[in-house]
C-alpha cells in the first residue's frame, strides 16, 4: 500500500457521515488542477509573447520576373 492510499483510507471514515451521494461537487482537488493548468496556460501564453517578440522576419525580395520571351530569342528583335 502506498502513501496515497494509506492517506485516502484514513480519510474516508471522515468523510462518510457528512458525504452527500446527491450532490457532487469538484471539490479542493478540483479547484487545484484548474488552478494548476491555469497557470500552466499563463505561462506558456507568456513564453509564447516573449519568444514572438524576439523573431526578426523580414521578407526576402522577390526573384525578378521572367520575360515573356522564349529562352534563347533575343529581346530586342520583337
Amino acid at each position: 500500500m502506498n502513501a496515497t492510499q494509506a492517506a485516502l483510507t484514513q480519510l474516508l471514515p471522515l468523510a462518510g457521515d457528512t458525504f452527500d451521494k446527491n450532490k457532487v461537487t469538484p471539490g479542493i482537488l478540483g479547484f487545484i488542477v484548474f488552478a494548476a493548468l491555469a497557470l500552466g496556460v499563463w505561462a506558456l501564453m507568456k513564453s509564447m509573447n516573449r519568444h514572438m517578440g524576439r523573431v526578426n522576419f523580414q521578407e526576402a525580395p522577390e526573384p525578378a520576373a521572367p520575360s515573356a520571351t522564349a529562352p534563347g530569342e533575343d529581346a530586342s528583335r520583337t
